[in-house]
């Protein structure tokens, strides 16, 4: 079901000024990527200091935790819904984090926007399974999104996902391997595994509350 728009939804993305900003493309079926429209990062943030992502950060709590331990890394949150983006830029403004900025646009455009060997980590966290095969391809680890970040990644950069779906998780396991990366710290049950310094995002606290497992893994490419 398609989310309703929030009333007065410009004006509040107009009032949360350069904290987002836009990766709009008039193609809207990813087939046209001729013309790049980089990020300066050092503008964007008035700092050089080194870049993580997250995609897909909804309402970006995660976001705004690991922003806010980490204060000598900037942030960068991508999301495609302005209806979300905008409550998770309002609560950065009000919680006041300076190193945390949001992207709204298609993951797909990552690379038109996002300067090759930019960003150290970048963070999935409990992306959409689209559990239909017929929509594999639409699932963010799927091997064109990780030619992308393949593209985007600085070297050593890592790949960090978290989902409670088992079989998007198996998924994801057979895509990286099959696409060059390395797998490490693969937890079938995060919370019971004694992995420290976890950020428990607004999913995982739903799922881990019904008794879920959480299913967590680290990757990197391999030289």
């Amino acid at each position: 079901m398609r989310m309703r728009r929030k009333k007065n939804l410009e004006e509040r993305l107009a009032r949360c000024g350069d904290r987002i900003i836009y990766m709009d493309r008039e193609d809207k079926n990813f087939s046209v990527k001729d013309t790049k429209d980089l990020f300066e990062f050092e503008r964007i943030f008035g700092n050089p200091n080194p870049v993580e992502l997250e995609i897909g950060c909804g309402k970006g709590q995660f976001a705004r935790e690991i922003a806010k331990r980490n204060p000598h890394i900037n942030y960068l949150a991508v999301e495609k819904s302005s209806n979300v983006i905008v409550d998770a830029a309002e609560a950065a403004i009000k919680e006041d984090i300076p190193n945390l900025r949001f992207a709204r646009g298609s993951a797909e455009y990552l690379d038109c926007f996002i300067p090759e060997r930019s960003v150290g980590n970048i963070y999935l966290n409990f992306s959409c399974p689209y559990p239909k095969n017929t929509y594999a391809a639409h699932r963010l680890t799927h091997g064109n999104f990780l030619k992308i970040y393949k593209k985007i990644l600085t070297d050593g950069g890592e790949i960090h996902q978290k989902t409670d779906n088992m079989h998007f998780f198996e998924f994801s396991l057979e895509q990286f391997s099959e696409n060059g990366f390395t797998l490490k710290n693969i937890s079938l049950d995060l919370h019971k595994s004694g992995f420290e310094n976890n950020i428990v995002t607004e999913y995982e606290q739903k799922f881990s509350e019904q008794g879920l497992p959480i299913y967590r893994l680290e990757a990197y490419i391999r030289k």
